[in-house]
Protein backbone atom coordinates (compact mmCIF):
# COMPACT_ATOMS: atom_id res chain seq x y z
CA UNK A 1 0.00 0.00 0.00
CA UNK A 2 1.61 3.22 -1.01
CA UNK A 3 1.59 6.58 1.31
CA UNK A 4 -0.93 8.29 -1.20
CA UNK A 5 -3.46 5.18 -0.74
CA UNK A 6 -2.55 5.22 3.56
CA UNK A 7 -3.57 9.18 3.13
CA UNK A 8 -6.83 8.74 1.39
CA UNK A 9 -8.58 6.75 4.07
CA UNK A 10 -8.39 5.85 7.30
CA UNK A 11 -7.35 2.43 8.34
CA UNK A 12 -10.57 0.33 9.91
CA UNK A 13 -12.78 3.45 9.67
CA UNK A 14 -13.55 4.27 6.57
CA UNK A 15 -12.46 2.58 2.62
CA UNK A 16 -12.22 3.95 -0.74
CA UNK A 17 -15.38 3.41 -2.75
CA UNK A 18 -14.68 0.83 -5.71
CA UNK A 19 -16.09 2.84 -8.26
CA UNK A 20 -14.24 6.01 -9.52
CA UNK A 21 -16.41 9.59 -9.39
CA UNK A 22 -15.41 11.60 -12.51
CA UNK A 23 -16.14 15.57 -11.68
CA UNK A 24 -19.05 16.63 -13.71
CA UNK A 25 -17.34 20.65 -13.73
CA UNK A 26 -13.81 19.98 -14.42
CA UNK A 27 -13.26 15.85 -15.63
CA UNK A 28 -11.01 15.22 -12.51
CA UNK A 29 -11.39 11.32 -11.30
CA UNK A 30 -11.58 10.27 -7.48
CA UNK A 31 -12.69 8.04 -5.38
CA UNK A 32 -14.96 8.73 -2.68
CA UNK A 33 -14.28 8.07 1.00
CA UNK A 34 -16.85 5.69 3.18
CA UNK A 35 -16.71 5.10 6.44
CA UNK A 36 -17.46 1.50 7.87
CA UNK A 37 -20.03 0.81 10.06
CA UNK A 38 -20.73 -1.68 13.16
CA UNK A 39 -17.77 -2.68 15.32
CA UNK A 40 -18.35 -0.42 18.53
CA UNK A 41 -16.61 2.40 16.05
CA UNK A 42 -19.79 4.90 16.94
CA UNK A 43 -20.74 5.26 20.42
CA UNK A 44 -24.11 7.59 20.70
CA UNK A 45 -23.58 10.70 22.90
CA UNK A 46 -26.07 13.48 23.42
CA UNK A 47 -28.64 14.69 21.05
CA UNK A 48 -28.10 18.60 21.12
CA UNK A 49 -30.91 20.99 21.24
CA UNK A 50 -30.21 21.77 17.69
CA UNK A 51 -31.14 17.81 16.78
CA UNK A 52 -27.53 16.97 16.69
CA UNK A 53 -26.09 13.68 17.61
CA UNK A 54 -22.68 13.54 19.03
CA UNK A 55 -20.58 10.46 19.42
CA UNK A 56 -17.79 8.86 21.98
CA UNK A 57 -15.06 8.41 21.49
CA UNK A 58 -14.05 4.76 21.33
CA UNK A 59 -10.50 3.71 22.81
CA UNK A 60 -10.22 1.35 19.81
CA UNK A 61 -10.95 4.27 17.19
CA UNK A 62 -11.09 7.47 18.83
CA UNK A 63 -13.29 10.48 17.83
CA UNK A 64 -15.05 9.61 14.73
CA UNK A 65 -17.23 12.71 12.82
CA UNK A 66 -20.12 10.55 10.33
CA UNK A 67 -21.36 13.71 8.85
CA UNK A 68 -17.67 14.41 7.76
CA UNK A 69 -18.29 11.98 4.80
CA UNK A 70 -21.74 13.08 3.67
CA UNK A 71 -20.73 15.63 0.78
CA UNK A 72 -19.16 14.69 -2.45
CA UNK A 73 -16.04 17.02 -3.01
CA UNK A 74 -14.22 16.81 -5.95
CA UNK A 75 -10.43 17.46 -5.06
CA UNK A 76 -9.63 19.17 -8.12
CA UNK A 77 -12.13 22.36 -8.03
CA UNK A 78 -13.84 21.68 -5.26
CA UNK A 79 -17.27 21.58 -6.57
CA UNK A 80 -19.54 19.97 -3.77
CA UNK A 81 -22.96 18.70 -3.25
CA UNK A 82 -24.92 15.59 -1.79
CA UNK A 83 -23.95 12.02 -3.59
CA UNK A 84 -27.02 12.18 -5.30
CA UNK A 85 -27.08 15.69 -7.11
CA UNK A 86 -23.32 15.34 -7.88
CA UNK A 87 -23.73 14.42 -11.56
CA UNK A 88 -26.64 16.13 -11.94
CA UNK A 89 -25.43 19.50 -11.82
CA UNK A 90 -27.57 21.57 -15.10
CA UNK A 91 -25.16 22.02 -18.17
CA UNK A 92 -25.34 25.51 -18.54
CA UNK A 93 -23.83 25.90 -15.03
CA UNK A 94 -21.14 24.04 -15.78
CA UNK A 95 -18.98 26.47 -16.84
CA UNK A 96 -20.03 28.98 -14.21
CA UNK A 97 -19.20 26.74 -11.68
CA UNK A 98 -15.68 26.00 -13.24
CA UNK A 99 -14.55 29.42 -13.66
CA UNK A 100 -15.43 30.41 -9.69
CA UNK A 101 -12.94 27.08 -8.86
CA UNK A 102 -10.50 29.73 -7.38
CA UNK A 103 -13.32 31.11 -4.94
CA UNK A 104 -13.83 27.76 -3.77
CA UNK A 105 -10.30 27.05 -3.03
CA UNK A 106 -9.82 30.27 -1.06
CA UNK A 107 -13.05 30.15 0.59
CA UNK A 108 -12.19 26.68 1.65
CA UNK A 109 -8.37 27.37 3.09
CA UNK A 110 -9.98 30.83 4.92
CA UNK A 111 -12.63 29.01 6.48
CA UNK A 112 -10.08 26.85 8.30
CA UNK A 113 -6.89 29.35 8.21
CA UNK A 114 -4.51 26.62 6.06
CA UNK A 115 -4.98 24.38 3.15
CA UNK A 116 -7.97 21.94 2.61
CA UNK A 117 -6.85 19.21 0.64
CA UNK A 118 -9.86 16.83 -0.34
CA UNK A 119 -7.88 14.42 -2.24
CA UNK A 120 -6.58 13.24 1.67
CA UNK A 121 -8.67 11.56 4.05
CA UNK A 122 -11.82 13.88 5.78
CA UNK A 123 -11.04 15.38 9.23
CA UNK A 124 -13.87 17.31 11.11
CA UNK A 125 -12.88 20.32 9.34
CA UNK A 126 -13.13 19.05 5.88
CA UNK A 127 -15.78 17.55 6.73
CA UNK A 128 -17.34 21.13 8.19
CA UNK A 129 -15.97 22.86 4.50
CA UNK A 130 -17.38 20.75 2.90
CA UNK A 131 -20.90 21.44 3.83
CA UNK A 132 -19.83 25.08 2.85
CA UNK A 133 -18.77 24.06 -0.38
CA UNK A 134 -22.07 22.01 -1.39
CA UNK A 135 -24.11 25.37 0.35
CA UNK A 136 -22.51 27.89 -1.95
CA UNK A 137 -22.22 24.84 -4.93
CA UNK A 138 -26.29 24.33 -4.50
CA UNK A 139 -26.98 27.98 -5.89
CA UNK A 140 -26.23 26.23 -9.14
CA UNK A 141 -28.94 23.68 -8.89
CA UNK A 142 -32.45 25.22 -10.27
CA UNK A 143 -36.21 24.59 -7.98
CA UNK A 144 -36.56 20.63 -9.46
CA UNK A 145 -33.27 19.83 -6.60
CA UNK A 146 -35.03 22.08 -3.95
CA UNK A 147 -31.91 23.71 -3.64
CA UNK A 148 -32.96 25.75 -0.83
CA UNK A 149 -33.74 23.47 1.77
CA UNK A 150 -30.56 21.17 0.57
CA UNK A 151 -28.78 24.59 1.40
CA UNK A 152 -30.42 24.97 5.24
CA UNK A 153 -29.19 21.29 6.25
CA UNK A 154 -25.71 21.97 4.68
CA UNK A 155 -25.30 25.26 7.01
CA UNK A 156 -26.46 23.20 9.97
CA UNK A 157 -24.46 20.67 9.60
CA UNK A 158 -21.43 22.64 8.82
CA UNK A 159 -22.19 24.41 12.64
CA UNK A 160 -22.80 21.04 14.36
CA UNK A 161 -19.00 20.21 13.15
CA UNK A 162 -17.71 23.37 13.60
CA UNK A 163 -19.58 23.49 17.36
CA UNK A 164 -17.97 20.01 17.94
CA UNK A 165 -14.33 21.50 16.60
CA UNK A 166 -14.58 24.13 19.24
CA UNK A 167 -15.23 21.41 21.63
CA UNK A 168 -11.75 19.78 21.18
CA UNK A 169 -9.80 22.71 20.02
CA UNK A 170 -11.30 25.67 21.76
CA UNK A 171 -10.08 29.39 21.01
CA UNK A 172 -9.95 29.09 17.44
CA UNK A 173 -13.03 30.98 16.48
CA UNK A 174 -14.82 27.57 15.85
CA UNK A 175 -17.74 28.78 17.99
CA UNK A 176 -17.96 31.78 16.10
CA UNK A 177 -17.88 29.93 12.71
CA UNK A 178 -20.70 27.83 14.46
CA UNK A 179 -22.97 30.84 15.36
CA UNK A 180 -22.57 32.24 11.85
CA UNK A 181 -23.54 29.09 9.86
CA UNK A 182 -26.36 28.70 12.66
CA UNK A 183 -27.43 31.74 11.28
CA UNK A 184 -27.53 30.90 7.70
CA UNK A 185 -29.67 27.48 8.34
CA UNK A 186 -32.28 29.78 10.44
CA UNK A 187 -32.20 31.54 7.26
CA UNK A 188 -32.21 29.05 4.81
CA UNK A 189 -34.74 26.35 6.45
CA UNK A 190 -37.52 29.83 6.58
CA UNK A 191 -37.05 30.50 3.24
CA UNK A 192 -37.56 26.80 2.55
CA UNK A 193 -40.84 26.77 4.55
CA UNK A 194 -41.69 29.60 2.77
CA UNK A 195 -41.27 28.11 -0.79
CA UNK A 196 -42.86 24.85 0.54
CA UNK A 197 -45.79 26.96 1.65
CA UNK A 198 -46.15 28.52 -1.91
CA UNK A 199 -45.37 25.09 -3.74
CA UNK A 200 -41.98 26.55 -5.44
CA UNK A 201 -39.58 24.34 -3.80
CA UNK A 202 -41.51 21.38 -2.17
CA UNK A 203 -39.20 19.73 0.79
CA UNK A 204 -41.84 16.77 1.16
CA UNK A 205 -40.53 14.99 -2.02
CA UNK A 206 -37.43 14.64 -0.44
CA UNK A 207 -36.80 11.30 1.03
CA UNK A 208 -34.60 12.72 4.15
CA UNK A 209 -34.83 15.98 5.67
CA UNK A 210 -32.42 15.45 8.49
CA UNK A 211 -30.83 17.36 10.23
CA UNK A 212 -28.63 14.70 11.29
CA UNK A 213 -27.74 11.34 9.92
CA UNK A 214 -28.46 9.29 12.93
CA UNK A 215 -32.32 10.19 12.56
CA UNK A 216 -34.93 11.70 10.19
CA UNK A 217 -37.08 14.04 11.88
CA UNK A 218 -39.01 15.04 8.57
CA UNK A 219 -41.05 18.33 8.40
CA UNK A 220 -41.73 18.02 12.64
CA UNK A 221 -37.50 18.70 12.63
CA UNK A 222 -37.78 21.65 9.98
CA UNK A 223 -40.60 23.44 12.34
CA UNK A 224 -38.80 22.87 15.39
CA UNK A 225 -35.71 24.23 14.12
CA UNK A 226 -37.06 27.36 12.98
CA UNK A 227 -38.28 27.89 16.40
CA UNK A 228 -34.80 26.91 18.29
CA UNK A 229 -32.69 28.61 16.11
CA UNK A 230 -35.01 31.85 16.19
CA UNK A 231 -34.30 31.29 20.36
CA UNK A 232 -30.94 30.34 19.99
CA UNK A 233 -29.35 33.03 17.42
CA UNK A 234 -32.06 34.95 16.30
CA UNK A 235 -32.47 38.88 17.17
CA UNK A 236 -31.46 39.47 20.73
CA UNK A 237 -30.80 43.76 20.42
CA UNK A 238 -34.15 44.80 19.34
CA UNK A 239 -36.24 44.18 22.40
CA UNK A 240 -39.51 44.61 19.60
CA UNK A 241 -38.07 42.22 17.37
CA UNK A 242 -37.41 39.98 20.01
CA UNK A 243 -40.97 39.84 21.49
CA UNK A 244 -41.77 39.38 18.05
CA UNK A 245 -39.74 36.26 16.97
CA UNK A 246 -40.17 34.79 20.85
CA UNK A 247 -44.03 34.96 20.13
CA UNK A 248 -43.55 33.20 16.59
CA UNK A 249 -41.37 30.19 18.15
CA UNK A 250 -43.67 29.72 20.82
CA UNK A 251 -46.50 29.41 18.59
CA UNK A 252 -44.54 26.91 16.44
CA UNK A 253 -43.53 24.93 19.55
CA UNK A 254 -47.40 25.00 20.51
CA UNK A 255 -48.26 23.35 17.36
CA UNK A 256 -45.44 20.61 17.79
CA UNK A 257 -46.68 19.52 21.14
CA UNK A 258 -50.00 20.31 20.61
CA UNK A 259 -50.54 22.57 23.47
CA UNK A 260 -50.25 19.91 26.18
CA UNK A 261 -52.32 17.34 24.01
CA UNK A 262 -50.55 13.86 23.79
CA UNK A 263 -49.19 13.35 20.20
CA UNK A 264 -47.88 9.90 19.85
CA UNK A 265 -46.88 10.58 16.50
CA UNK A 266 -44.16 13.45 16.95
CA UNK A 267 -40.77 12.63 18.18
CA UNK A 268 -40.21 12.36 21.86
CA UNK A 269 -36.99 14.35 21.50
CA UNK A 270 -39.08 17.15 19.43
CA UNK A 271 -42.31 16.74 22.30
CA UNK A 272 -39.91 17.09 24.89
CA UNK A 273 -37.38 19.90 24.04
CA UNK A 274 -40.62 21.69 22.31
CA UNK A 275 -42.23 21.74 25.57
CA UNK A 276 -38.97 23.25 27.77
CA UNK A 277 -38.36 25.68 25.18
CA UNK A 278 -42.24 27.00 25.19
CA UNK A 279 -41.43 27.37 28.95
CA UNK A 280 -38.47 29.41 28.20
CA UNK A 281 -39.81 31.66 26.51
CA UNK A 282 -42.61 32.04 28.35
CA UNK A 283 -40.30 33.03 31.24
CA UNK A 284 -38.26 34.89 28.47
CA UNK A 285 -41.33 37.73 27.34
CA UNK A 286 -42.60 38.20 30.91
CA UNK A 287 -39.05 39.57 31.69
CA UNK A 288 -38.78 41.39 28.90
CA UNK A 289 -42.51 42.92 29.00
CA UNK A 290 -40.94 43.96 32.73
CA UNK A 291 -42.88 41.05 34.73
CA UNK A 292 -41.31 39.76 37.49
Amino acid sequence: MSDLEIETFRKNITYKASTPVVCPICGHEFYQEKMQTGGGRLIAGEITDTLHRRYKPSQKFGAIYPLAYAIVVCPGCYFASNPSDFLKIPLEQVDIIKGNTQKRIELANKLIGEVVDFSRYRTAESGAVSFVLAMECYDYYNKKFTPVIKQAICAIRAAYLFEDLNITRPGLYFDYLSTMFYRKAFFFYKYSLELNQNKVQVMENLKVLGPDLDKDYGYDGVTYLIATLSYLHGETENTEQRLKDLDESKLLYGKLFGMGKSNVNKPKEILDKSKDFYDKINKDIDSLNGKS
